[in-house]
């Protein structure tokens, strides 16, 4: 059957989306394949659609348990009921009952930890296995708070899968991160489909400021005047709850979102922004991978990110439905000090490691003698990770490449920061990219980024009451 009809008979779509048949073609061919497709240009149906034209499981390797539920929600809602998902908050009997009716899945969803274990491996490489996917591969070059090792260990299950064909999906990749992919996942001769970066829809903005008041005054006169939904990144889980604390007296309908509260709370704080119930949610990094929320006006950052990667990464969640979109950066001189400490800190330095190595060498346990080196929970990963395969003096020299790499993506937002030509061109630059359209509504440097659209005439609202009771008794006592 033509591959067009089997778009419409399987999924009641007319025409793909950009990328998206490329990518199908290459794995009905059996070809390895890397798909660089922007945020909302519908990844998961390149593995969707083959996978049910072809025999055998389709294994999708997913970093964050909410992705994977959000993945199986979404194929079930359609009316596949042969998806499964295998993670670590499973207990022993439920995923006993899913490995019992594994013949019976088509769709298996299983976090990198997950399948790295000898017996999973054991178990999962005996399955005719006609596609891997390797969601949110950039996972696999990028060093941060949420460094998993075991993204690194993939290629090993591949090998001994008997090298299925692997599709490896990611919204942003520059050469460095897609050699990377190559290489961990062992891939030969992919077929690389990349889609540009360039989002005409969205409005690129640079707000320099004098001082971090400047900035709360400046988030809190914009939140009361423009209309959301939005994102509000922030640098740290303090600044996150002191932001949203200030915010919330103003009568805005926010939230904190950090990895430092408990997963229920996560859970409820996203459902609520998923509704409405929300306007706007203030975050660290851990929130948006896996949110699918395609009306959020404003992405917000209140401080400049690690990298160009992280930054196109986390404004691209904004008009994800095509209509027009602000991502606004505010800066103050000496950000990049802050950020600098934090993409350093996690890399242990040469002290740390070898006090390590002579703790273990006196019976130390592992995560004694990392607490004993002042190592953090990141830095003991890499850390044991590395020391696995290299010794004490490659390690440093690793540590030593991998800090200079930091730093080189540190600098590319300190420079679109200070920007003096387009903004939208300095970004795709980056990944060797040039815009092929003009934008009438471009960026703050070009004197184009109009934002009249996002005017509210609507006075702010108290909407206290649709926040989460603790939230709602702590302002009735303030």
């Amino acid at each position: 059957m033509e591959l067009h009809q089997e778009l419409k008979n399987r999924f009641g779509f007319d025409q793909f989306r950009s990328g998206q048949e490329e990518v199908i073609r290459s794995i009905l061919g059996s070809n390895d394949t890397i798909a660089i497709l922007p945020t909302g240009m519908g990844k998961s149906l390149c593995y969707q659609l083959p996978g049910e034209m072809m025999d055998g499981l389709v294994l999708i390797v997913s970093p964050l348990v909410s992705l994977m539920e959000d993945q199986v929600a979404s194929i079930r809602k359609r009316g596949e009921k042969r998806v499964a998902a295998l993670n670590s908050f499973l207990s022993s009997e439920q995923r006993k009952s899913i490995l019992d009716e594994i013949h019976k899945i088509k769709f298996l969803f299983i976090s990198p930890e997950m399948i790295s274990r000898p017996d999973m491996t054991k178990f999962l490489i005996k399955l005719p296995i006609s596609i891997l996917v390797v969601d949110e591969a950039h996972c696999i070059s990028q060093w941060g708070f949420d460094f998993r090792p075991d993204y690194l260990r993939l290629g090993e299950f591949i090998r001994s899968a008997g090298n299925p064909p692997v599709l490896a999906l990611t919204a942003t990749a520059d050469a460095r991160v897609e050699a990377d992919i190559i290489h961990y996942l062992y891939m030969t001769d992919p077929n690389v489909i990349r889609q540009s970066l360039d989002r005409p829809n969205l409005t690129y903005t640079v707000q320099q400021l004098e001082s971090e008041t400047d900035k709360t005054a400046w988030l809190k006169e914009r939140l009361k005047t423009t209309k959301g939904p939005g994102i509000i990144y922030v640098a740290s889980r303090k600044r996150a709850e002191e932001l949203t604390h200030i915010l919330q007296q103003e009568g805005i309908a926010i939230a904190s979102y950090h990895a430092g509260k408990e997963a229920g709370d996560r859970n409820i704080i996203q459902q609520q922004f998923l509704s409405g119930e929300i306007a706007w949610i203030c975050a660290t990094n851990a929130f948006g991978m896996g949110i699918h929320k395609d009306d959020i006006r404003q992405v917000i950052h209140d401080q400049i990110t690690a990298s160009a990667a992280a930054y196109v990464q986390e404004a691209g969640r904004a008009g994800r439905d095509g209509e027009r979109s602000a991502a606004v950066l505010l800066y103050v001189i000496g950000d990049e000090q802050k950020v600098r400490f934090i993409v350093q800190h996690d890399l242990p330095d040469e002290p740390q490691v070898r006090h390590f190595v002579a703790m273990r060498a006196s019976g130390q346990s592992l995560e004694s003698s990392a607490e004993l080196s002042g190592i953090s929970e990141t830095g003991f990963r890499i850390l044991q990770y590395y020391l696995e395969t290299h010794s004490v003096e490659d390690v440093l020299k690793v540590f030593t490449k991998l800090k200079y790499d930091k730093e080189e993506k540190l600098r590319q937002m300190i420079t679109y920061a200070h920007a003096k030509s387009c903004l939208r061109e300095q970004l795709l630059s980056y990944f060797d990219e040039t815009s092929q359209i003009k934008h009438d509504r471009c960026c703050s440097v070009c004197g184009t980024a109009i934002e009249d659209w996002l005017l509210s005439n609507e006075s702010p609202r108290n909407l206290r009451s649709l926040l989460p009771w603790e939230e709602r008794i702590r302002l009735l006592l303030c």
